[in-house]
């Protein structure tokens, strides 16, 4: 499917492109929507093993929201601009395939909490990320203050939400918002490797090792020890748990066809 303002490169590995550089990517309407529709075609794909999101050129992989739109919101109006944006994380959030975000950029805003709503974050050493919201007289409203807060814990959630500052790659690292910092030009093809190691290996244990970290973060100890277990003993009875117990005895590769 063709896009007005995205860039799909399908396959086992998908990338997505959010290109609209003359607004530094900014996340408007018409972009959320279209990042919505992709998802939500990959999720019913199964070819689809795990998928890169990134920004088109190298200044933004989204630099906000469409802050001149927002300007006339009436509390309506941004209520349901939220949800749209909220809908879209919770989206990624509940796909059962990894998306790796390469923030090549600004990822500010919104654009740092849509990278939020990704299973990790590589990002060039010429990306700056925040949620500087308060200078607008706002906070974050696609859920960055909680998704920073479990990623960087609550202290360094704190001071990026009330200080509205924006930070180097080095310090995202070193706070835990991102994974690696690499050369810009190594970005994509970090994350693409990372993408396909991941695609590699057995489609429904990658689910589950997902659907158990997500779920299980907001569950007492016990009860996500239980969710593990059960999600571990239901594995049992697929063919690419026979498959891959197999091939290592075999000493060869697996080859898994989620089933």
């Amino acid at each position: 499917m063709d896009y007005k303002n995205l860039l799909v490169d399908a396959g086992p590995v998908t990338t997505i492109t959010v290109n609209r550089p003359q607004a530094m990517n900014a996340l408007d309407r018409a972009t959320i929507l279209e990042l919505i529709d992709v998802f939500t075609v990959m999720e019913g794909a199964p070819s689809v093993r795990a998928a890169v999101l990134t920004g088109a050129g190298e200044k933004a992989f989204a630099a906000g929201a469409d802050i001149t739109a927002m300007a006339a919101f009436t509390p309506r109006e941004a209520r349901a601009f939220a949800e749209l944006g909220g809908s879209l994380g919770d989206l990624i959030e509940g796909l059962a395939i990894p998306v790796i975000a390469a923030v090549n950029g600004f990822a500010l805003g919104g654009g740092c909490e849509l990278a939020l709503a990704c299973d990790f974050i590589y990002a060039s050493s010429k990306a700056k990320l925040g949620q500087p919201e308060v200078s607008l007289g706002v906070i974050p409203g696609f859920g960055g203050t909680q998704r920073l807060a479990r990623r960087v814990g609550l202290g360094h959630a704190r001071e990026l939400c009330y200080t509205g500052d924006i930070i180097a790659a080095d310090e995202a690292l070193r706070i835990g918002l991102v994974n690696a910092v690499v050369d810009p030009a190594e970005l994509l093809p970090r994350a693409r490797a990372a993408a396909e190691k991941i695609a590699s290996k057995g489609p429904l244990a990658v689910a589950d090792a997902k659907r158990a970290l997500r779920r299980g973060a907001d569950l007492p100890i016990g009860e996500a020890c239980e969710l593990e277990r059960h999600l571990f003993a239901g594995l049992f009875a697929t063919a690419d748990q026979k498959e891959g117990c197999k091939a290592f005895v075999e000493k060869r590769p697996p080859k898994f066809e989620g089933r």
